[in-house]
């Protein structure tokens, strides 16, 4: 074979991988739900850890058929770390090493974050949306400083707004306290009664809808403000199932502080 046709082989396939490396720097991605479809507008430059964590679960398929695991009223929507396969308690999915902390953004109304444990660096496949400003709750450093890494656009609030509203459902499974499910109400209460897919907020794919580098130059981000002090520590190896139940536990807490606070 001659160098010319060695070249005419090998470059297409250069080419190829090139592009496939490409989309992966998405800075708007499309979440297509059961309540609606929303998108989001990714800080892939300013953070850029935490933006190519969420990629990789995004580009394997693994937030597919996801739900939306926990709500609490004016404060968030909590997804990215469970599914349901046909029983209660829904299955944790296998989650990746957890993260380096990034926190550049605040958590105002419409940025999604990264949940995450006690350890500042524990972060690893479940994502919340701030579904008001959360500035003074997450920003700070002794809160541990949630990484906002985007923001939620066009009228994409709507839909998470609506699921915000749905009723919920405390199954009595770790983590699963503040589990929303449409028309479930009468039986949230019957331990013998099987939910079906209808009665869960299912995230059915988050695609890659625009692979332009760098579009958030349009969003009016709010800086963290509230973070003084320096991160320190080693990220945590994570695991699936406890990473969720530490993200969910920590969200909880800071949840129940938020709600004292506004009945004070």
């Amino acid at each position: 074979m001659t160098k010319n046709m060695l070249r005419k082989l090998i470059t297409p396939a250069l080419c190829a991988l090139s592009l496939v490396g490409f989309t992966t720097q998405a800075t708007i991605v499309e979440f297509q739900t059961s309540h609606g479809d929303f998108k989001v507008n990714l800080h892939d430059e300013t953070t850029p850890i935490t933006v190519e964590n969420f990629l990789k679960y995004v580009t394997e398929g693994r937030y597919d058929n996801t739900i939306v695991h926990r709500t609490v009223d004016d404060f968030v929507i909590q997804g990215g770390g469970a599914k349901f396969e046909g029983t209660l308690p829904p299955t944790w999915i296998d989650a990746d090493p957890s993260i380096t902390n990034e926190p550049i953004y605040s958590n105002v109304t419409a940025t999604i974050s990264m949940a995450k444990g006690a350890n500042i660096n524990s972060a690893t496949s479940q994502w919340f949306i701030n579904t008001k400003n959360n500035a003074s709750s997450l920003d700070p450093y002794n809160r541990g400083g949630f990484t906002a890494f985007g923001e939620v656009i066009e009228d994409g609030m709507t839909v998470v707004n609506a699921i915000a509203e749905v009723e919920r459902c405390n199954t009595g499974y770790q983590g699963f306290t503040e589990l929303p499910m449409p028309d479930y109400t009468e039986q949230c209460a019957d331990t013998s009664a099987v939910p079906g897919e209808e009665n869960f907020v299912t995230i059915y794919s988050v695609t890659i809808f625009d692979s332009t580098v760098s579009t958030d130059g349009s969003l009016a981000s709010v800086k963290n403000t509230l973070y003084s002090e320096p991160v320190t520590g080693e990220p945590d190896s994570g695991s699936g199932s406890g990473g969720g139940s530490m993200a969910w536990y920590s969200l909880f807490l800071i949840g129940l502080i938020s709600t004292f606070r506004r009945k004070k």
